[in-house]
C-alpha cells in the first residue's frame, strides 16, 4: 500500500505527537461514507493498539495504521495539511483510480436508485439536454443520494439553482424517501458551461 505525506503534513503530525504526554507514536486513518463524499478520521494512537485488519505504513518519523476496510480507498492517496484564512486541517486527496474502483462498475443499485434514475432519465435530463447538460446518479447511501452534473451543467453558473429548484423538487415529489441530495460535481473543471 502506498500513502504519501507532504512535508507539511508529516511535520504537523510529528508536532502533534510531540505535544502528547502519553507518547502516542502512530496515526490511525479510516475512511467512511460514499466514495463521492468520504469522511476521513485521523487519530493519534499508541502503536500497540493495532487491530488485526490494520495495515501498517511507514511515514518516516511515525507509523500510520490504516483501517483494514479503508486500505483500498486510501491506496495511492496524498495527505497534506492545508491552511486558509478561515480554517486549517488535514486534506486527503485519493488516487483517482482508487476512487473509480470504489464506485463499482454497475453504478448504484436497489429500489431507491432505480426510482431516482427513472426520474432523472424521464423528467430531468430531457429538460436540461437543451442546454447540453446531464445529471447522473453516482451513489446511494441509505436515503441520501449523490449526483453528478455533466456537460453544460458542469461549471455552469446556474447549476446550484438547477439543483435546488429543479432536481431536488422533482426528486422529492416522485421519491419522497430521499432525505438529502448531494452534488459531487467538480464544477471547477467544467469547460463547457451553458452560461459563462
Amino acid at each position: 500500500m502506498k500513502l504519501t505525506f507532504t512535508d507539511k503534513a508529516r511535520g504537523m503530525v510529528s508536532s502533534f505527537m510531540d505535544t502528547e504526554e502519553d507518547g502516542l507514536q502512530a496515526l490511525r486513518i479510516a475512511v467512511e461514507g460514499s466514495p463521492f463524499a468520504p469522511s476521513y478520521e485521523l487519530t493519534l494512537v499508541d502503536a500497540e493498539t493495532r487491530a488485526d485488519a490494520d495495515v501498517e505504513v511507514d511515514a518516516g518519523v511515525f507509523t500510520v495504521l490504516v483501517d483494514g476496510g479503508s486500505v483500498k480507498r486510501l491506496d495511492g492517496a496524498v495527505v497534506d495539511f492545508v491552511e486558509t484564512i478561515q480554517e486549517s486541517g488535514f486534506q486527503i486527496t485519493p488516487d483517482p483510480d482508487a476512487l473509480k474502483s470504489g464506485m463499482g462498475d454497475g453504478g448504484p443499485s436497489g429500489e431507491l436508485a432505480e426510482r431516482v434514475s427513472q426520474v432523472l432519465d424521464t423528467e430531468i435530463n430531457p429538460a436540461i439536454a437543451a442546454h447540453g447538460g446531464e445529471i447522473k446518479l453516482r451513489d446511494v447511501q441509505g436515503t441520501e443520494i449523490f449526483i453528478e452534473m455533466a456537460g453544460g451543467c458542469q461549471g455552469c453558473a446556474m447549476s446550484r439553482m438547477t439543483l435546488r429548484q429543479g432536481v431536488e423538487r422533482m426528486v422529492s415529489q416522485s421519491v419522497p424517501e430521499v432525505t438529502a441530495i448531494h452534488d459531487v460535481t467538480d464544477h471547477a473543471s467544467g469547460d463547457n458551461p451553458y452560461f459563462a
